[in-house]
């Protein structure tokens, strides 16, 4: 449920850019992403400083885009996202509790060895990384409407894939771990 809540914005832009134009789907994203904050408020008094942080890059880069009237705001987005979750990611390794986000995010739900998350955490590192070179590489080569299908279907599917390997990368781990996983 948590993973249709994230997507409802990338939704939201596309129908809505496919209805009208890249200025109103910037403000409809803008809209949906502080209806998403307002919510997240109400029902656990606290918003997830991933998601804030991703609303306030939402909210100036969509602001500028609309007084600008200059999409190429809007389309640096998603690498200027890209970029801090890789920083963010990048960064835990250095600061804080001596435990990755991959650790935090998880606590005790999985038992990995630190070793295994710092892993997946460099990967996470090169994946957002690798999204925001790609990111600017279709808003430079490619029509506005290339890079609308790229955002909403590119990096949410190469995300996708992305977990979907690294979950089955993490249940091998497991399994190899703990042989009675195995039967």
């Amino acid at each position: 449920m948590q993973a249709l809540f994230d997507l409802l914005p990338a939704v939201v832009f596309f129908v809505v850019y496919r209805s009208f134009d890249i200025y109103t789907a910037t403000a409809a994203i803008m809209v949906t992403m502080a209806a998403q904050l307002a919510y997240q408020w109400l029902r656990h008094r606290k918003v997830p400083k991933m998601f804030l942080a991703t609303a306030v890059v939402v909210w100036l880069f969509g602001t500028i885009t609309l007084v600008l009237r200059n999409p190429l705001f809007i389309q640096w987005k998603p690498t200027i996202v890209s970029w801090f979750f890789a920083l963010a990611f990048f960064g835990s390794h250095f600061v804080g509790q001596k435990k990755t986000l991959i650790e935090r995010a998880m606590g005790d739900s999985l038992p990995l060895e630190p070793a295994l998350c710092r892993q997946l955490s460099v990967m996470w590192i090169a994946v957002f990384a690798l999204l925001g070179v790609l990111n600017l590489y279709v808003v430079y080569h490619f029509s506005e409407e290339t890079w609308v299908d790229f955002k909403v279907f590119g990096i949410t599917g190469i995300t996708l894939v992305v977990a979907l390997v690294q979950g089955l990368w993490i249940y091998l781990k497991l399994a190899k771990s703990d042989p009675q996983q195995e039967q």
